[in-house]
């Protein structure tokens, strides 16, 4: 790996966010089997890289489109982790007011359309959000994050060939962990790169090391400009999430020894060795950081536990249908 070419606030930024949302999950994953927090959640521990190396490359004004795995998309836009927090605990004080749960949080105020229980429910959402900017032409990009399985998916397929058409500035992510589920990447395509089916709609296809956060960020920036004036690109972010697919899964379907060569290419602590190694930071600096972020946590954990339940008489409010 060369030399890091990034503004030194930005690699604070993006350190500081990728151990927020790791911090995030950890509570939530200790929460969840401490019967704590009820229903379900599905955490990203070890995809971190690729949210927010993603999001730290775009401007407050750019959109994104997020899915059932969003906490670090949610993260890396700028939520406030208070909010994501009561939302979780079910108080009134959350972003979907305790009524929404992990999957549904959204703030438009900083881009964030929202996450989605659909498997590929956000990509034709990210599609229209892309012709309103072209239409009313809008200084920005969206980008459209989904997993492996949702590639297989007839949304998937006829939201490429739209924005192609239409040459729509969106950015779609891939992020393939490997697993659809329980299944793995091989048993439910016969290809070897996602990449490979932006060619089907004429559009580029690119391959990241979705552990790698300089190789995210500078990619997606790269990809920002080239949207705005070419129409779609669809990027690969090839990565893993050390946790099972939901809070339920007891990960049968994967060996411990896969899991552990995973845990070696953690991408925080990649990081953190890069930063150390060239001498941008110094471990007391780094482990400065982390003690905020760490704070922010405790922080949020505190708001939400001293915040209200919505009240019985709101139990109507907001609902559309």
């Amino acid at each position: 790996m060369g030399k890091i070419d990034i503004p030194k606030g930005k690699l604070e930024e993006i350190y500081y966010k990728m151990l927020l949302t790791r911090l995030f999950e950890k509570k939530l994953e200790y929460f969840f089997s401490a019967g704590m927090l009820h229903g379900t959640t599905h955490l990203y521990i070890g995809e971190e890289a690729t949210a927010i190396g993603v999001c730290c490359a775009l401007d407050k004004d750019d959109q994104i489109t997020s899915t059932h795995r969003g906490h670090g998309h949610c993260i890396g836009k700028g939520a406030d982790v208070k909010l994501m927090m009561a939302e979780m605990f079910g108080k009134q004080t959350g972003y979907c007011k305790g009524k929404g749960g992990s999957m549904h949080i959204a703030d438009l105020e900083i881009g964030n359309l929202g996450g989605n229980g659909i498997v590929g429910g956000g990509i034709p959402i990210a599609v229209g959000a892309a012709l309103t900017t072209q239409y009313k032409e809008l200084d920005r990009v969206v980008v459209c994050f989904f997993g492996d399985g949702a590639t297989n998916q007839g949304s998937f397929h006829e939201s490429l060939n739209l924005a192609s058409i239409w040459k729509l500035p969106v950015i779609f992510i891939c992020e393939n962990n490997l697993y659809g589920m329980s299944i793995p990447i091989e048993n439910h395509m016969n290809i070897k790169d996602i990449a490979q089916r932006a060619k089907s709609y004429g559009i580029p296809g690119k391959i990241v090391d979705g552990n790698n956060v300089f190789e995210v960020y500078n990619t997606v920036l790269e990809a920002k400009s080239y949207v705005k004036q070419n129409g779609p690109i669809l990027i690969e972010s090839k990565t893993y999430r050390i946790s099972g697919h939901s809070k339920s899964d007891a990960n049968v379907y994967r060996t411990k020894e896969e899991i552990e060569q995973w845990k070696k290419k953690d991408p925080i602590k990649f990081m953190k060795k890069k930063l150390l190694e060239q001498k941008i930071f110094t471990q007391e600096q780094l482990e400065t950081i982390e003690k905020q972020a760490a704070q922010e946590i405790e922080v949020s954990v505190e708001f939400a536990n001293n915040s209200p339940y919505p009240p019985l008489d709101a139990i109507t409010d907001d609902v559309y249908a």
